[in-house]
């Protein structure tokens, strides 16, 4: 049970506030799903691209202050998108959550727009700077 995530992973949580990477990393520790990380910290350029794509619906994204991070469930060596592999992920990323006393808020919990990978501190704990 549980892995380590791998460099890239790493990496991509450096720009993450620390308490959502210590979520992350703690989910790592209790998943019996391999998962990535996708992205954390994001330019306002990279919003902006992602928004033009449809991808992302605002441009203010939890991303750009690295309030949020994307992760994804890796099988077979391979970054999977089918949603039932989301919901056993999202058990654990929740009990992770409960662990180490942070709160977290899951995109797929979303009543629209439906968000698998993205995980955010909730922004009246952890407010966006000015």
């Amino acid at each position: 049970m549980g892995f380590k995530l791998g460099p890239t992973s790493d990496l991509l949580l450096r720009g993450v506030h620390p308490d959502l990477a210590k979520v992350i990393r703690r989910a790592a520790e209790l998943s019996k799903v391999e998962f990535k990380v996708l992205e954390g910290r994001r330019s306002i350029a990279r919003q902006r691209e992602l928004v033009k794509k449809g991808a992302s619906k605002t441009m203010k994204s939890r991303h750009i202050h690295g309030f949020a991070v994307d992760i994804a469930p890796v099988v077979g060596g391979v970054i999977r998108w089918d949603w039932p592999l989301y919901y056993p992920l999202a058990e654990t990323v929740k009990q992770a959550a409960k662990d180490v006393g942070v709160a977290v808020e899951w995109g797929g919990d979303w009543k629209s727009f439906k968000d698998g990978p993205h995980w955010q501190l909730p922004a009246r704990k952890y407010p966006d700077p000015k």
